[in-house]
């Protein structure tokens, strides 16, 4: 299982820095998750204000 960011995403880049394998970028209109590399541990989700990482 692994976490993608929905369309809820406002590109605030607050997940980004806490991701501990650094599998977060910016993508064109908001982050996404490298599915591969993520480890499900839901950093991204805790410190997201709209809630936009989801586990799959």
């Amino acid at each position: 299982m692994a976490y993608f960011i929905n369309d809820d995403c406002i590109s605030c880049g607050a997940c980004e820095p806490e991701c501990p394998v650094s599998v977060i970028s910016a993508g064109d209109d908001k982050y996404v998750i490298d599915q591969d590399g993520c480890i499900d541990c839901g950093a991204c989700a805790n410190v997201c204000p709209v809630d936009a990482p989801q586990p799959e």
